[in-house]
């Protein structure tokens, strides 16, 4: 199924055991009320799916798995952030060939490359394959910024068809809008930013608290796009403590300790991440019990 890049696309965790090793029921069982909430796609070996720990072997493992549980009822877009173009080309194609509908492609890790340099990386991984692709532009988190005019030049390119805007500073997105018009799906990135991306254009949202509140999430987007802002705006507010929640270094460990309250995953990571301790755990697991008790009931929508 070919991502339309509307609406909302979770960026899933990857379960582990204690034991470090893939708990495949556990993230097969949270994509699974991902669908059952009613989001559009599923993206998964994102920074939240903690791409880095991962071997190409389990990433396709976890490819392979999300596709059986997805079983086509929305598209399957897999993240590539490698860090050598010719291992990120490699990695497309067999992606391709297990079953990815899409991608979500960072510039390359580790090294802050320049314009020229992101832009040859960019359209050599897309080009790899026949699939499309979603630019993702992070420059708070990855050091490498995607500007306006290098959006323009990716606009030559037919893979590139949508853009995770997650530069922080809600005035880039009417930029966006008024120098690219439509020419590329626009998604929010941050979280704590996303109602407003939506009211101010964005098409999509790439969630991560959604990991654990599928539903608050979605009807978050499918309130604003029927114009039902008020209530959205109270869903969002009530929302907002758990959302600063992923704009942070271990924004990893606070989403799977959302999805332990909530029932849908476990809190194990993979070093050289690991789980809240002390102080620090206790404030946020705070923030999610203080939510859990205020819960909202949700409007139809």
């Amino acid at each position: 199924m070919k991502p339309s890049w509307t609406g909302v696309y979770p960026a899933v965790t990857t379960n582990f055991f204690q034991d470090e090793s893939l708990d495949l029921k556990t993230f097969s069982f949270n994509i699974d009320e991902q669908i059952k909430a009613g989001v559009h796609g599923i993206i998964i070996c994102g920074s939240l799916g903690e791409n880095g720990t991962l071997t190409k072997e389990e990433k396709l493992t976890l490819l392979e798995t999300a596709k059986n549980t997805i079983a086509g009822r929305v598209p399957l877009v897999i993240c590539i952030a490698e860090c050598v173009t010719r291992e990120a080309i490699a990695f497309a194609k067999e992606c391709e060939q297990t079953g990815a509908e899409g991608f979500m492609l960072l510039p390359p890790m580790r090294y802050p490359s320049d314009d020229r340099e992101t832009l040859h990386y960019l359209h050599k991984v897309a080009d790899s394959t026949d699939l499309p692709v979603m630019a993702y532009n992070n420059p708070l988190a990855y050091k490498t910024f995607i500007s306006i005019p290098m959006f323009h030049e990716l606009a030559a390119n037919p893979h590139f068809e949508a853009m995770k805007e997650s530069t922080g500073d809600i005035r880039y997105m009417t930029d966006i809008i008024n120098s690219l018009g439509d020419r590329f799906k626009i998604l929010s990135g941050v979280d704590d930013l996303a109602f407003e991306s939506l009211v101010m254009g964005a098409d999509g949202w790439v969630a991560g608290l959604v990991d654990a509140f599928p539903r608050e999430t979605v009807a978050i987007y499918e309130l604003v796009k029927q114009g039902r802002i008020e209530e959205a705006r109270a869903i969002y507010r009530w929302h907002f403590p758990l959302m600063h929640l992923d704009v942070s270094t271990k924004f990893v460990q606070n989403i799977k300790l959302a999805e332990v309250a909530t029932g849908l995953g476990t809190e194990w990571v993979r070093e050289p991440r690991l789980p809240l301790v002390g102080e620090e755990r206790e404030r946020v697991l705070k923030v999610i019990n203080d939510s859990l008790a205020t819960r909202p009931v949700l409007p139809q929508f």
